[in-house]
């Protein structure tokens, strides 16, 4: 994967790397080998699949992104878990490759003490949506520990934030929390807790357009699964599913590139590729149809 998308990004120091997971679909398969059961978030169920960890790099200034590192999730065969999986690609994106990044961008399942803590010994920013029931204390308060979802707000603090502990971290560290408002609320509570070790001055405006990027790693997941079948394989084995996904992947960013380069989308790029081809069969078909 790297050796085919390296030469094509567009770097910049101001970079971030999303990690995010997606299930393939296998529901109704019974001898696919590395298929185990997991809560898929597109099915809103736990189902039959393969799981799949994703590492999307973002150029904020170009609103363009990447894929450039994945792993297969089957604890049954390496003993690894998501977060190892996710910690293993990072590492390997900062120390090996020496990738120019500025901050990382993940969802609540990998917002842990342990990955924040390596990401900032890295010397980099983190933007982690947190689960309402996050314990934490303010600041300036006694260490008194309650839920986020119950905090109270003044107006400074909804556009600044404010300075929280949280739980089972090293004493006297401390983050920024926001909340903010979704556009789109999807369940309860409609609002998103959102923490960054960022020690620039932030506005809830600034975290909400850090966060918003991290929609591009689910932008990449959808069009996986709408435009190159990487769920279509059915074959038993392991490894030839394996390298269905790579697959699959290699020409995602194939037709990413190519789509930024006719400035276009790769839904219409790809549907266009047999606009001709149509065009040529109903004005001189291939098999005529003739009437005995």
């Amino acid at each position: 994967m790297w050796d085919n998308v390296k030469d094509d990004i567009v770097w910049s120091e101001n970079g971030d790397l999303i990690f995010d997971d997606t299930v393939l679909d296998k529901r109704f398969s019974s001898q696919i080998q590395g298929v185990r059961s997991q809560y898929s978030g597109n099915a809103k169920a736990v189902i039959k699949g393969i799981g799949v960890v994703s590492c999307v790099y973002v150029n904020p200034e170009l609103n363009r992104f990447w894929e450039i590192d994945y792993r297969i999730y089957d604890p049954d065969v390496d003993g690894k878990t998501k977060l190892q999986h996710a910690c293993e690609m990072l590492s390997q994106a900062h120390f090996r490759r020496q990738i120019p990044f500025r901050g990382v961008l993940m969802d609540t399942w990998y917002a842990t003490k342990w990955i924040m803590l390596v990401i900032e010994r890295m010397g980099k920013v983190y933007y982690c949506p947190l689960k309402c029931n996050r314990l934490l204390t303010e600041s300036d308060q006694p260490k008194t520990y309650q839920r986020v979802d119950t905090l109270a707000w003044t107006s400074d603090e909804e556009l600044a934030g404010k300075r929280v502990h949280l739980r089972d971290f090293p004493k006297g560290h401390h983050v920024n929390l926001f909340r903010l408002q979704r556009s789109t609320p999807r369940s309860e509570p409609d609002v998103d807790f959102i923490v960054t070790n960022d020690r620039t001055p932030l506005t809830a405006q600034v975290v909400q357009e850090a966060t918003d990027l991290r929609w591009k790693v689910e932008e990449f997941h959808r069009d996986t699964k709408q435009l190159t079948g990487i769920e279509a394989c059915q074959c038993r084995t392991a490894r030839i599913q394996r390298n269905h996904i790579g697959s699959a992947i290699l020409v995602w960013n194939r037709l990413k590139e190519l789509a930024n380069k006719a400035e276009t989308t790769i839904y219409k790029l790809k549907h266009g590729l047999l606009d001709q081809y149509l065009i040529q069969e109903l004005q001189h078909p291939t098999l005529k149809m003739v009437l005995a």
